[in-house]
């Protein structure tokens, strides 16, 4: 049988508080996720479309409609051209089985259902530490390096062609700022990923402009893309 003094007590108690004091303050890292784009966007929520089952000329045809229609509704003169146009277009649309009053009257609610799946996040991803590949479009500079970029998955997105979605943009921002190699470059980030959706006021080459974000990212490094 082992007997323990009183003072190997007291060290035998001290060493086992200092070792579960090291266990609770042992960091917990958690495991970097590459992720790519297609993971940022959420799974679909279904809903009814009748726009898309219209051709691009029906398209066209039916915005020229609500267009003149509008200038209609407020009073605007109209010129004769304008009038016959309409009525030829209207025509057409009903021959074709096109039910013009019905898709106008829809519109604004096709469109909110389309603003909301193209700004929809996944929440799970909330916190998470990710790398991801993407394009750069500068936003701030500090010298020569770039402190604050928006993340797209192709060249030139918001500036020579339509933006993608807001699920399709990260908002970085990268304390000791990088030298980029240019808009055709890519770049892997690293960092801690936020699913918070904004409106972000954009200055860029071809003008001033409001640019929905889904998501944004505090990055602990930005390197060259290399597979």
């Amino acid at each position: 049988m082992c007997v323990f003094g009183r003072l190997e007590i007291d060290r035998l108690l001290a060493v086992l508080l200092i070792f579960a004091a090291a266990i609770v303050a042992w960091p917990v890292h958690a495991e970097v996720r590459i992720i790519t784009w297609q993971d940022l966007t959420p799974e679909p929520v279904p809903f009814e479309d009748p726009f898309e089952e219209l051709t691009g000329s029906q398209l066209v045809d039916l915005g020229l409609v609500a267009r003149i229609r509008r200038k209609q509704a407020i009073g605007l003169r109209m010129a004769s051209e304008e009038r016959e146009e309409l009525a030829a277009t209207e025509e057409k649309l009903t021959a074709q089985g096109i039910d013009i009053d019905g898709l106008l009257a829809r519109r604004a609610e096709i469109t909110e259902k389309r603003r909301q799946a193209a700004e929809a996040v996944v929440p799970a991803l909330d916190g998470a530490k990710v790398r991801i590949a993407g394009y750069v479009l500068p936003i701030e500079f500090e010298g020569d390096k770039v402190t604050e970029f928006l993340l797209v998955p192709f060249v030139g997105a918001c500036i020579h062609v339509p933006p993608p979605p807001a699920n399709q943009i990260v908002h970085v921002r990268h304390e000791e700022g990088f030298t980029t190699r240019g808009l055709f470059a890519p770049v892997w980030v690293n960092g801690a990923l936020a699913t918070r959706l904004s409106r972000e006021n954009l200055h860029l080459v071809d003008g001033a402009a409001t640019q929905s974000v889904g998501y944004r990212l505090v990055a602990k490094s930005v390197e060259s893309y290399r597979e």
